[in-house]
């Protein structure tokens, strides 16, 4: 009876580990995205967070992603990111000063740049 009863604490214990350990890890990021994580640390989380519902300067980039495409009509998510990047002022959302930046075109390089479109086209 008592090796049954502790395979059984054994199976269940291994069973929540597993059940645990899953919720808990975070998405995978490819080496771009991960190179664009670190460019927006470096150059956008002064003013930006991913973190929902949260303002720092600037509005939140949580879901940035699923948002985008639907900002400016017949732009896709993508170019509607990079064109707000490159020329900030453009679309500059409502609610918001006109503060970032206009200087990204020419200080990130565009490898920087791509890697930085993928990250955030990771934040649904």
């Amino acid at each position: 009876m008592n090796k049954v009863l502790f395979y059984c604490v054994v199976f269940a214990l291994v069973f929540t580990a597993c059940s645990t350990a899953e919720q808990d890890i975070p998405p995978t990021l490819s080496p771009a995205q991960a190179k664009g994580k670190a460019v927006f640390s470096a150059n956008c989380a002064s003013c930006h967070t991913t973190a929902p519902d949260l303002i720092v300067v600037g509005p939140s980039l949580a879901g940035i992603a699923s948002r985008a495409g639907s900002r400016i009509e017949g732009y896709s998510a993508r170019q509607y990111i990079e064109t707000s990047i490159l020329f900030p002022d453009n679309y500059t959302v409502e609610g918001f000063e006109d503060l970032m930046p206009k200087t990204f075109g020419k200080t990130l390089s565009s490898e920087d740049f791509d890697a930085l479109i993928e990250y955030l086209m990771t934040l649904d």
